[in-house]
């Protein structure tokens, strides 16, 4: 079985540089809604879930290295729906938008499919 490189996982990598393109160059120049909103939220789930797995797996609440299920993908996306576009709006001055968590959806399932792909990919070349 392949195993899951948490911060090393070039999805990771790629997702978090995509960000801060995004964020420090492209978002003060180009007025896009989809880049300054939803793109962003696309990323959420490959820029988090590896650090937080990782986490998990240090405090000993994840108990292999395999790449993420399609559990641990929903989940997260799921919380952090609930957490960001309902409750969040409740305790800070924003809003709740169903455009965002259809964007965390989208960014988990693109994510699922290159972590299987990936996983897939190293198990054969293993």
């Amino acid at each position: 079985m392949s195993r899951f490189g948490y911060w090393r996982d070039p999805l990771f990598l790629a997702a978090c540089g995509l960000y801060a393109v995004n964020r420090w160059l492209v978002k003060p120049h180009v007025h896009s809604a989809f880049l300054r909103s939803q793109f962003d939220d696309c990323l959420l789930i490959p820029c988090a879930l590896p650090l937080i797995l990782w986490l998990h797996r240090r405090l000993g609440l994840r108990h292999h290295d395999h790449f993420p299920s399609p559990g641990e993908i929903s989940l997260h996306c799921l919380v952090w729906s609930v957490f960001c576009e309902i409750i969040g709006p409740h305790l800070m001055q924003t809003t709740g938008d169903v455009k965002d968590i259809l964007a965390y959806s989208a960014g988990s399932v693109l994510a699922w499919l290159w972590w299987r792909w990936r996983e897939n990919h190293l198990f054969r070349a293993a």
